[in-house]
């Protein structure tokens, strides 16, 4: 180990010129990267409000911290293992994106939210108060399953050319058929209902 290697030895610990800048693995794996690298001041991710600062303290002095609290065989060592934390925290983040597209895309083509927009489009009251043509957004909330029976609880906006809102869907799902058993929209501007149960 070479001699000159302060890593380890706290703030008395010189952060070489080459490893300054920012950490990527802190900013995109957070209180995991701390944990991994000996920085605990990364478990304030768990503190609202703090956390949103402290995304961009980790991404800023990640490198000195981990090069001051643990300690590296060397400069090239630190840096390969922060480039693999970097990498791990683009993947994790790539991951969890796809697999929201993918739960969003498998909510819309949901059989509860293709009958509660079927509704909404040919409902007279609809068209009265929205305006036509009607289009509505990407659904959030649940869909669970048990054989051939479910419940979902969806949300999702509702668009038209006089106005715009949000729809909440319950649907349940028995002996494999599905039943919208409420449907409300709520008007965004003046919170008006259009109840269709």
């Amino acid at each position: 180990m070479d001699a000159d290697n302060t890593s380890g030895q706290g703030k008395n610990a010189i952060v070489p010129p080459e490893i300054r800048g920012w950490n990527w693995g802190a900013f995109l794996l957070n209180w995991i990267w701390g944990i991994g690298n000996n920085t605990f001041v990364a478990l304030l991710m768990f503190v609202p409000v703090v956390n949103l600062v402290m995304l961009f303290v980790l991404g800023a002095r990640g490198n000195r911290w981990a090069w001051q609290n643990r300690r590296w065989e060397s400069v090239a060592a630190f840096k390969a293992s922060q480039r693999k934390w970097a990498w791990w925290g683009a993947a994790f983040w790539l991951l969890s994106g796809l697999a929201s597209f993918a739960m969003m895309s498998s909510l819309k083509s949901s059989e509860a939210y293709q009958q509660a927009r079927q509704i909404l489009e040919q409902d007279p009251r609809m068209s009265e108060q929205y305006g036509a043509p009607l289009s509505t957004g990407i659904p959030t909330g649940n869909i669970e399953m048990s054989g051939p029976d479910g419940a979902a609880n969806l949300r999702f906006d509702v668009e038209g050319p006089k106005a715009e809102g949000t729809a909440y869907v319950q649907a349940r799902r028995q002996m494999g058929q599905w039943r919208i058993e409420h449907l409300v929209v709520e008007n965004d501007e003046n919170g008006t209902r259009i109840d269709f149960r």
